[in-house]
């Protein structure tokens, strides 16, 4: 057996915030193996970033040990630097040179002479595929693109190891799989790699896994192995997709459930240890139309995430920040301000008669946008009804952003019709903003100002006024369980708050659509659940809403998705009917992703370019 090539024993790191201390790590003791992937996977804050820089030399712990390569990183640093690569999440590509001018600028911060930089890019740009893109300035590539070419820039010398902090996050499923394949050849050819992630699917296609939590090891080891101890537990519960919702809510209050999820066209169930087929068959029986069916299905990683968390009793959001004195929880909130479930789930309203109209509040015909000569979109048609979520998925890079803000009045169109709520886009953009809410990928708040501050902001600016204003304002810091964080500085807060937080202004104002941009990237599975309980009530209650995401797993929360490529729309329907169409004797189970993928190769061989 080879040494391991990282070994941490009893690591422990901690920062100062203001007046607060944050434990980043907090008694870290785990091995890497050599010429393996193993995933380092954990929720936003769960400590990835800060171990990848101490396994860099850059950061130094305040007690413990850590060993690369079998090289102290207190003490040899420059040669443990010399002898890995490293690619942070924001890896600093120069946008205004070309995709060979930022490899020339690293093969000079690297050493690399010049009688070898002709073979290496070449090799660089064979691998990658970016071959055809030398001469394309980094900041015209999309994301995907800028991935493969931060990874070009991080084997202009080969390491020994390769360290990838959560390159996948805002890439689509297609570049998403072109990193796998790249970095699987790099290990054939003996590299080993750490790749930190969020994506829970990801963690599946690691050999090992150290599962990271609040700067902790909850587990390590193989994934099929943390995913087998759940055999027994896991189920399908076939639904009508009119009743989803409904089934979701009665089956997540069932005594011995430890988790439910929309998958497709069922609900997935994961039970405890003291339920089998036979309880939850009898369970199901008074649950919606009653009479389900109900199927045993193999357990996956993210169950056994789940699982372990709430076996724990570990909080979903990812650090503690302190808190006013003067700030108490209440409505809902426990000492800690996580909302308790049955706050999220209180008052969940019944399906709104007015969903089952068939009435279309968005509505899209001929839509196109240009820059310039640049045609983004191209004629695109769709509709969405009131109460329905929409999924709006596709390839960076492919015109689905563009779409989007277009609906959401921030763009406008070149041509075609857009109607929101029946109000016309082209004529009246600012009337339709003061009808819609609108949460952006990135967080886009006041930073800094304080929780409160943002919300009194948001108010008025959907013009609350007066009492209704404030009791607008005490009903959301309420429901988000943001109450002791009320004076905190925005953007100090953990990103599970951060998103409640940005939740909570845009539908501040009660409004009928609901635009979502990329709304959980990051976030772990309990914090997802809770999020998206909240908009299964909304869309109950009749509120539309539209969602642009990668995480397939996702999508399937939506009641349809429409995928954009090359700026037109090139599939619509059901998670389930997108399935369907995609199933053959080589993938005769197919996921959402496995559909994506085989759909847009397909089209590219339909209409080559």
């Amino acid at each position: 057996m080879s040494a391991p090539v990282i070994e941490l024993r009893d690591v422990h790191k901690r920062f100062a915030a203001g007046e607060r201390t944050i434990t980043a790590l907090d008694g870290l003791s785990a091995e890497v193996g050599s010429g393996r992937i193993t995933g380092l996977v954990g929720p936003d804050g769960a400590g990835k970033t800060t171990l990848m820089r101490l396994l860099t030399g850059l950061l130094k712990p305040d007690s413990g040990s850590i060993r690369v390569l079998e090289l102290d990183t207190v003490t040899d640093t420059q040669n443990i630097q010399a002898s890995i690569g490293y690619m942070p999440q924001r890896f600093g590509l120069y946008e205004d040179l070309s995709v060979s001018e930022n490899l020339e600028l690293y093969a000079d911060l690297q050493g690399l002479a010049g009688t070898d930089r002709k073979a290496r890019f070449d090799r660089l740009m064979t691998f990658t595929g970016l071959g055809p893109f030398r001469k394309r300035l980094a900041g015209r590539l999309s994301g995907g693109m800028k991935q493969k070419l931060g990874l070009a820039c991080t084997l202009v010398r080969p390491p020994r190891l390769l360290l990838l902090d959560e390159p996948s996050v805002g890439v689509d499923p297609v570049s998403r799989r072109e990193l796998w394949d790249i970095v699987h050849s790099l290990v054939d050819e003996g590299i080993s790699v750490l790749w930190a992630t969020a994506y829970l699917d990801e963690a599946e296609r690691c050999h090992d896994v150290l599962l990271l939590n609040e700067g902790r090891l909850l587990a390590a080891g193989p994934p099929q192995t943390l995913s087998e101890r759940l055999k027994g537990r896991t189920f399908a519960v076939r639904v009508a997709s009119a009743d989803r919702r409904t089934v979701l809510h009665e089956i997540r209050g069932l005594p011995h459930v430890v988790d439910a999820i929309v998958k497709g066209r069922d609900v997935r169930v994961l039970v405890s240890r003291h339920a089998d087929t036979a309880y939850l068959s009898r369970c199901c029986r008074n649950v919606g139309t009653g009479a389900l069916q109900v199927e045993e299905v193999d357990p996956v990683f993210e169950d056994a995430f789940i699982d372990l968390l709430k076996d724990q009793d570990v909080a979903a959001e990812t650090s503690v920040i302190s808190v006013s004195n003067n700030a108490q929880p209440r409505n809902g909130s426990d000492p800690t301000g996580k909302p308790s479930t049955e706050t999220v789930l209180a008052g969940t309203p019944k399906l709104d008669d007015r969903r089952n109209n068939g009435e279309a509040v968005i509505q899209v015909a001929g839509l196109v946008r240009k820059f310039g000569d640049f045609t983004a979109v191209d004629g695109i048609d769709f509709s969405v009804k009131r109460g329905e979520i929409f999924g709006l998925l596709g390839p960076n890079g492919a015109g689905k952003s563009t779409t989007f803000r277009m609906l959401c009045g921030l763009l406008p169109p070149t041509d075609g019709k857009a109607l929101v709520l029946g109000i016309d886009l082209r004529r009246a953009a600012a009337i339709a903003r003061g009808r819609i809410g609108y949460m952006a990928q990135k967080f886009s708040l006041y930073g800094n100002m304080s929780v409160l501050q943002n919300l009194q902001f948001f108010a008025s600016a959907y013009g609350l006024a007066g009492r209704t204003r404030q009791r607008k304002i005490d009903v959301e810091l309420a429901e988000f369980g943001l109450v002791p964080y009320a004076d905190a500085t925005s953007e100090t807060l953990p990103l599970g708050y951060k998103q409640r937080l940005a939740l909570a202004c845009a539908i501040m104002h009660e409004p009928g659509v609901l635009f979502l941009d990329e709304p959980t990237s990051g976030v772990d599975p309990l914090v997802r659940r809770e999020f998206w309980t909240r908009i299964n009530a909304m869309a109950a209650a009749g509120v539309t809403v539209m969602v642009t995401t990668h995480f397939m797993e996702e999508a399937e929360y939506c009641d349809r998705i429409g995928i954009i490529y090359r700026g037109r729309l090139v599939a619509a329907g059901t998670p389930q009917d997108l399935k369907n169409e995609h199933r053959n004797t080589d993938l005769p189970n197919p996921t959402l992703e496995d559909a994506f993928v085989d759909l847009i190769e397909h089209y590219d061989r339909e209409h080559p370019q």
